[in-house]
């Protein structure tokens, strides 16, 4: 049974509120901005193609084969828009739902784990991390990889407690979803587990028949059906390739994730002090504690490296915080830390757009709100009340509650200013009645996924095809559409900017 204190004992009440906010602010506002970024776009297509055509085996992208990533997150789309979602709704609610029923997932099982005190802590500052909260509502393979992974992981840990096989039976099918989810990386962050489960050999083999059914059937079938192709653009060219090769255009030094795994922990950074020596003395914290250093080296040692690859380990060190956190004897300061960053949350909507337009090097960091983060002094001010009269799990709920309200004003103050800057989506709003008159000149990557995905069929580039309009954009500057062969300044009437067209 848990050793924590009564006083550090959660109101689970308060925090089930608090979970609750969290989880309604992660699934709404979902079409504030449109389909963003390259991912996005590719993926909602893929998806889209499997609903329309009936083939849920082979991943196409406008037609042709696509073998960069297992098909679970287009089938998760094509589901959706089979049920009649569309576009940022069919991508992006799926992922949504991932995150939010594996955050009540993970209050169950640590509950069954003997861990009552810390299992609504746990579920509460995971919800609340920048890391969950922001990838859960992007449509790509991180969350349903993170979910799987971690669900997983937690079966394993029943399995090892209770010597129960149906806990190793489900522990594996898990894993075999992680499989279907973003391939074999799934299968190698599992190798702790495997490392204290290493003389249950029955239990293991049931463990490897229940992964080997839930994802053996999919690699067979796509792969007898487009045979060594399928083998060498998914397993050497994106599963191997992204460890090793350099030309994958996200080479980041060795320490890239430790700066990282701090922003994703946001605004709970500050409870990495509380972390002990004592925390790791039962199993269930010594296997979270090996699955997460054991992730981190892993990543840490990948040639190709971006931030959302870390989302997996985030389960597991919110449960070793929620461990800590409750065996504290009062951790006022850390927790009024954690409010403290709370200011952040005003600066982070200002950034957002023009980071995800041009990069966060590009950003401007004059004229931002800088006076309102002095709302987060009463948030640091109130923890750290709640904390030092010994109430740590009410201060945890505050801070929640808080976080969502901050996340809830970036989704509404950010996202539309995102949806102009860095969506296709206007710009297909004001050409869509002219399809047929335009073509694309120069458009850069992201939007130009975005474009073809608005537009079903992809629009011809003009080095193809001649049309009277082009669509020309130059380095960072806003698009343009302007006729093919302009003799004198080009009418204003001509010209469309993205930048102040409105949003659908």
């Amino acid at each position: 049974m848990s050793d924590a204190t009564p006083h550090s004992r959660p109101f689970p009440t308060l925090l089930l509120v608090a979970l609750l906010a969290l989880l309604g602010v992660s699934l709404c506002g979902l079409g504030l901005a449109g389909l963003i970024g390259p991912d996005e776009p590719r993926y909602a297509s893929i998806g889209r193609e499997m609903a329309t055509s009936g083939d849920w085996v082979t991943p196409r992208l406008w037609g042709v084969p696509w073998f960069e990533k297992p098909a679970l997150l287009y089938w998760l789309i094509g589901a959706a828009t089979r049920l009649g979602l569309h576009d940022e709704f069919a991508a992006r609610l799926p992922v949504a739902l991932c995150g939010a029923l594996f955050a009540a997932f993970f209050w169950w099982t640590l509950k069954r784990l003997d861990r009552q005190a810390e299992a609504p802590l746990a579920a509460v500052l995971l919800a609340a991390s920048a890391g969950w909260m922001a990838v859960g509502n992007v449509a790509a393979t991180d969350m349903p990889l993170a979910a799987s992974y971690n669900a997983a992981v937690l079966a394993a840990l029943l399995w090892l407690q209770t010597a129960q096989r149906r806990w190793a039976v489900a522990a594996g099918a898990l894993l075999g979803i992680s499989l279907l989810a973003k391939g074999l990386v799934g299968a190698v962050l599992f190798l702790p587990l495997l490392w204290f489960a290493r003389k249950r050999v029955s239990g293991l083999a049931l463990l490897f028949l229940a992964c080997g059914a839930v994802a053996l059937p999919w690699y067979i079938a796509v792969t007898a059906r487009n045979g060594m192709e399928f083998i060498r653009v998914f397993f050497l060219q994106h599963q191997l390739g992204r460890f090793t090769r350099p030309d994958l255009q996200h080479v980041q030094p060795f320490w890239f994730y430790v700066p990282v795994l701090l922003g994703l922990l946001f605004p709970w950074t500050p409870l990495l002090a509380q972390l002990r020596r004592s925390t790791f003395k039962a199993q269930p914290e010594r296997v979270f504690a090996a699955v997460a250093v054991f992730g981190f080296v892993f990543f840490s040692a990948s040639t190709n490296k971006l931030p959302g690859y870390l989302l997996p380990l985030l389960p597991a060190v919110c449960a070793l915080l929620a461990h800590a956190v409750t065996r504290a004897v009062a951790p006022g300061r850390t927790l009024a830390s954690c409010g403290l960053l709370l200011a952040l949350s005003p600066l982070a909507a200002a950034v957002l757009p023009e980071a995800l337009r041009s990069g966060l090097r590009h950003v401007s960091w004059l004229g931002l709100p800088w006076a309102h983060g002095a709302l987060a002094i009463p948030a640091a001010a109130g923890a750290y009340l709640l904390a030092r009269r010994r109430q740590t799990a009410p201060s945890v709920a505050l801070l929640a509650v808080l976080s969502s309200a901050g996340w809830l004003y970036v989704k509404i103050a950010a996202l539309p200013v995102v949806d102009r800057t860095a969506s296709a989506r206007p710009l297909w709003n004001r050409v869509m009645s002219r399809r047929e008159d335009i073509c694309v000149e120069s458009l850069n990557r992201a939007l130009r996924y975005g474009l073809n995905y608005y537009s079903l069929t992809p629009l011809p580039d003009c080095d193809a095809v001649s049309k009277p309009f082009h669509i020309r954009q130059q380095a960072h500057q806003e698009v343009q559409v302007v006729p093919a062969a302009p003799t004198g300044p080009e009418p204003d009437q001509h010209r469309i900017n993205t930048g102040s067209t409105p949003r659908r």
